[in-house]
């Protein structure tokens, strides 16, 4: 069908709303509450447009179009009704942008400018709405919410966990918990999902900048630093690079300025992790264990399993995150090989997901009051310290991770998206169980943003299933299955975000569909050109047995790498 838009005509598909036509076409309309690929609601009237013979401004997001529609996006009549919006929504919006962590970044403030907002008209009085910060993940600033429902839906319909709503009526509606009580007594699983989506600066992750800074001019404490497979390709972001952009090395190189006496490598302990993981599969598999075994790689997910389906903990796999086990090993291993008191070393980690801050406080995580990591880093939080110390990242002369845990394989690599455990695992479970390579070590079937993926993959006389779910919303209908008696699968990977740690809670905010795949494109690019692609082959994890932990899943491995997990009762 065929519209005109601004006195020029336009192609349009049946079934299309306004917003998608205009779009597809490059005509820019501004939003609030739209969320691509979700049922628009239309709440906050911000893509408003002049629809020729309706009496009124109709919402883009949600208004069908029509055959010889005529539209105008930018009428004084629309224009005017945009800028008031904006400008009700900031009679009531705090002064504070110099302070905000979104300043920069909000939508808010983006649109006051793109609108020609310069002075308060209406005069609101500001909400008397306390922060949450009872979480050890994510704060929460009332007074800054502008009801947009975005965190709400990705909460409820992406993540179906459902942790927040709107509470009360009129002007005194918001959104919260329920009662209003501390996201720390919710059944949020700290995955950060609503953090990503928030325009403002309405919710923000708990930041551990000024700690590290703080401990990194203490003379008296060793401070070292751990990256995660996921981060080097969305860094750039901070930047100003394209999405997909790696900077591994440059990265590095970034961390020593900063002052870190040690810089190593997470995709390190995820290759340790295949093995222990890949072995307690085997064993389970050969002497009638608990099936499918579940991956534990991710926070939000195990917190999710311990809240939401208790009776399934049994599949969950004994072993530490990738992040976890570096810890250990640094107040272990390397303490003791370094002959450093374990009490002076702070061990920090930066990672694309603000539920392993969550997961670096649980108790489980450490040995004799000593955390296995201290402070976790999200990407974003990584980008603002080293701009705040003024390096120049793109001028920086590439630099590799220290050993001993600098060494990696791209298997441990790919970690970072979705299926990329599950990859891993199946390479190294093949030569476990054959003592043989897989004759392909590309597992495509696993690959890609979709919510749920099944593959089988003949392991000598077994035929393994194995089942990918990316999203808690996906990971539920994989545990309903399981609940409902489903026998067939034999490994289930588990990662709590939409595709992976490459759009995790963590990461730089505005990422779309696009810069997810480029991220992961940027991963899959990396292990399909690299010399060495199995967990197996990385001779410094060979090394590491040989010299301190023995064997997978033996005693020094199982107190160092191992933990177990709980069923945990959501107070509201």
């Amino acid at each position: 069908m065929k519209i005109e838009v601004n006195g020029r005509e336009v192609k349009a598909e049946s079934g299309d709303t306004i917003l998608a036509a205009l779009a597809r076409e490059g005509i820019h309309v501004p939003t609030l509450c739209h969320m691509k690929g979700m049922t628009p609601t239309g709440a906050c009237r911000i893509c408003v447009v002049e629809l020729a013979g309706a009496a009124n401004l109709v919402p883009a997001c949600s208004f069908p179009v029509a055959d010889g529609m005529r539209i105008q996006t930018h009428s004084p009549r629309v224009l005017d009704a945009r800028r008031t919006i904006v400008e009700l929504l900031l009679s009531s919006h705090p002064d504070d942008c110099l302070y905000c962590g979104k300043s920069g970044k909000c939508d808010l403030q983006s649109l006051s400018q793109e609108l020609g907002v310069s002075q308060r008209r209406y005069g609101g009085g500001k909400p008397g709405k306390e922060m949450d910060i009872s979480s050890p993940s994510i704060v929460r600033d009332p007074a800054k919410c502008i009801l947009c429902g975005r965190c709400v839906r990705v909460c409820e319909e992406v993540q179906g966990v459902s942790a927040i709503d709107f509470i009360n009526r009129g002007s005194r509606a918001m959104v919260a918990t329920a009662f209003n009580k501390g996201l720390n007594v919710s059944s949020c699983v700290n995955c950060g999902q609503c953090v990503v989506v928030c325009p403002t600066g309405a919710l923000m992750e708990q930041s551990s900048v000024e700690l590290v800074v703080a401990a990194l001019a203490d003379p008296d404490k060793y401070v070292v630093v751990q990256h995660a497979p996921a981060v080097s390709v969305s860094l750039a972001e901070e930047f100003g690079f394209a999405p997909g952009k790696d900077i591994d090395g440059q990265m590095v190189a970034a961390l020593r300025r900063l002052g870190f006496k040690r810089v190593f490598d997470t995709s390190f302990t995820a290759d340790l992790t295949i093995m222990e993981e890949g072995s307690e599969l085997v064993q389970r598999v050969t002497t009638g264990g608990v099936l499918p075994m579940i991956t534990s790689c991710s926070p939000g997910w195990i917190k999710f399993v311990e809240q939401f389906y208790p009776e399934l903990l049994p599949n969950v796999s004994t072993c530490k995150s990738p992040q976890q086990m570096m810890g250990a090993l640094i107040k272990s291993f390397f303490a003791e090989r370094e002959k450093i008191d374990p009490k002076k070393i702070v061990s920090v980690s930066v990672m694309p997901c603000t539920a392993k801050k969550f997961e670096c406080a649980r108790e489980e995580m450490g040995r004799g009051y000593v955390p296995d990591v201290d402070f976790v880093l999200t990407t974003r939080e990584l980008g603002h310290l080293i701009k705040r110390f003024g390096i120049d990242i793109s001028a920086l002369k590439p630099d590799t991770a220290d050993t001993p845990f600098g060494e990696r394989t791209t298997a441990g690599k790919i970690f970072g998206a979705s299926g990329g455990v599950m990859e891993a695992a199946l390479r190294s479970a093949h030569v476990l169980i054959t003592g043989q390579e897989l004759a392909k070590l590309d597992v495509p079937a696993v690959r890609g943003l979709e919510g749920v993926k099944e593959t089988s993959v003949r392991i000598g006389a077994l035929e393994v299933k194995a089942a990918v779910a990316s999203g808690l919303g996906n990971a539920r209908k994989l545990m309903d299955q399981l609940r409902a008696g489903r026998s067939d699968l034999h490994f289930i990977e588990i990662m709590t975000c939409p595709g992976g740690c490459i759009a995790g809670g963590g990461q730089p905010t505005g990422m779309d569909a696009a810069a997810v795949k480029a991220r992961m494109k940027a991963l899959y690019d990396l292990d399909g050109a690299a010399p060495v692609r199995v967990s197996h082959a990385n001779q410094q994890v060979a090394r590491l047995y040989k010299e301190f932990l023995g064997k997978p899943l033996g005693h020094k491995s199982h107190e160092l790498l191992h933990t177990h997990y709980h069923e945990r009762k959501v107070v509201l």
